[in-house]
């Protein structure tokens, strides 16, 4: 019996000081998350959109990229979880999507982070009819940020910005005549006088321009312009563009090209064009056009003053 409570004492002794570190452990343990609370406490983490660019924009699609600045104030690491986002017009989706695993911000640091959006045009179309080539919509894009917090556990950070998008158009062009200011069989030196109507509700500031064009079906060749010219929204603007060509390449057509008052055209190029929303490379072109090829008197470019091609 003596031997029996012995050992029962010595049972009791050793759970004692177990549970006397145990309880230690949690006192510990109590210690750090008050620690890691009080220092939470400080400030929790922020979003907020900074910024707002359009890296490519075209008559199919534009490329969006907005900058969320993202801050954490405490002194753990917190990890994003996901980035949801949303961008709607007039209360209507119009895309939407899922960033995953969109890295951590370090303790006491900040970070711009980079959403990027894509907006397919047609899709936009085929279910918003009364979006017109063109115009400007109004814009509302929604985000949230999804953190881990230790202790506190995930986090949303909502946010939300405003804004304008273009759904750009092609511009109208016309070829209004053609002044030869040198005309000879082997090298022809002349002007191209280009009428560009603006079909879209933002100005468009014309900084270069690249086309070829054909008369009756022949074609003269390329031309470039670098000169720029702004054409108000809804406007119309005037551009001259020098180009040289040989017509003896064109064979017996030639001849009709000399002989017609009137002549059948086309023409297909781009426009480099600096708008609100950032550069644009945008189409131009034109088939079945007429237009008149004038020689030029002293480069007076007055009709009155000009004469057919003799």
């Amino acid at each position: 019996m003596l031997r029996k409570n012995h050992k029962d004492e010595k049972k009791g002794g050793f759970i004692g000081v177990l549970l006397g570190f145990i309880e230690k452990v949690m006192d510990f343990i109590r210690y750090i998350v008050v620690k890691i609370k009080g220092a939470i406490g400080f400030g929790m983490p922020t979003a907020k959109v900074t910024g707002f660019h359009i890296p490519s924009i075209n008559l199919k699609e534009a490329n969006l990229v907005f900058d969320v600045l993202v801050e954490n104030p405490t002194i753990i690491p917190i990890p994003l979880i996901d980035i949801n986002y949303l961008i709607e017009s007039g209360g209507r989706k119009l895309v939407s999507g899922l960033i995953p695993d969109a890295g951590t911000i370090h303790a006491h640091g900040k970070e711009t982070i980079k959403i990027p959006v894509n907006l397919i045009y047609d899709d936009i179309k085929s279910t918003h009819h009364d979006i017109r080539p063109g115009s400007i919509i109004p814009y509302r894009i929604k985000v949230d940020f999804i953190v881990d917090i230790p202790i506190f556990g995930r986090l949303t950070l909502p946010l939300e910005k405003t804004g304008e998008i273009p759904i750009p158009h092609k511009p109208d062009i016309d070829l209004e005549k053609i002044n030869l200011k040198r005309f000879s069989f082997e090298e022809t030196v002349a002007v191209l006088h280009l009428k560009l109507e603006n079909t879209n509700d933002f100005d468009l500031g014309l900084n270069g321009l690249d086309c070829e064009v054909w008369l009756s079906d022949e074609s003269i060749g390329g031309a470039e312009i670098a000169k720029s010219t702004k054409v108000d929204k809804k406007g119309i603007g005037y551009i001259d563009i020098p180009i040289t060509f040989r017509p003896k390449d064109f064979g017996s057509a030639i001849w009709d090209i000399i002989r017609s008052k009137s002549i059948h055209y086309a023409i297909k190029g781009h426009i480099n064009v600096d708008t609100p929303f950032g550069a644009m490379k945008l189409p131009i072109g034109k088939e079945g056009g007429t237009t008149r090829i004038k020689k030029n008197k002293d480069d007076d470019d007055d009709d009155d003053d000009d004469d057919e091609v003799p």
